[in-house]
């Protein structure tokens, strides 16, 4: 089996199948490592660049549902094109990159590749991208309900509980304060001591 090969069965367990032409042919035409990893807290995915080497890499979370791995894909190699077209100075996720991601993206935003559901939150999202999807509130509650482990109905966002509410997360409890933009202040029970909480993070309500 050789490296496309190899890629293709690899693309075929992660990616909606309609989009693993496109992104096979975004590898040929500039090769790089790729690396489906196990989950990591801090990010879905990273482009590593090195300047001693010819191939740059790409790695993606592996237990990423299939479009928010495609989504996470298609940032990565954005980052590649960007610094092969613009240089490594630019900023990683400056106008030069977004530019990128949005012209990456276009051919695929259709409903052969994405559902409805996750389509019209992606479309807004993309003409403006952030440094990362999990950071739009919206598209990632409709990304979330493709989870591949989305087998707690007792789960609900941050971002969904009512100010006051008692919540738990990681084995601590805490009461919901008020939201500052994209995070939440919080309040440990017993402790007082005040946190603040990405509005994103699935938490557990608890009565009071």
């Amino acid at each position: 089996m050789n490296s496309t090969e190899k890629l293709q069965l690899i693309f075929s367990k992660h990616l909606p199948p309609n989009s693993i032409p496109y992104c096979l042919d975004l590898w040929v035409k500039n090769g790089f490592n790729f690396t489906v990893t196990p989950s990591r807290k801090t990010k879905l995915g990273d482009f590593r660049w090195r300047r001693d080497s010819s191939r740059q890499t790409i790695t993606i979370n592996g237990t990423l549902n299939p479009y928010q791995f495609l989504i996470t894909y298609i940032h990565e190699v954005a980052h590649l094109h960007t610094y092969l077209h613009c240089g490594i100075e630019t900023a990683p996720h400056g106008k030069e990159w977004k530019s990128t991601f949005q012209k990456l993206m276009i051919p695929l935003l259709k409903p052969e590749i994405f559902p409805k559901d996750i389509l019209i939150p992606l479309s807004r999202h993309m003409r403006n991208p952030k440094a990362s999807s999990a950071r739009d509130l919206f598209l990632t509650k409709e990304l979330s309900k493709y989870d591949l482990n989305n087998n707690s109905s007792q789960e609900v966002f941050l971002a969904d509980l009512r100010p006051g509410s008692v919540f738990e997360v990681q084995g601590r409890k805490f009461r919901k304060k008020e939201t500052r933009r994209t995070r939440v202040l919080c309040e440990e029970i017993p402790s007082g001591k005040k946190f603040l909480i990405s509005q994103l993070t699935k938490i557990k309500p608890v009565e009071d």
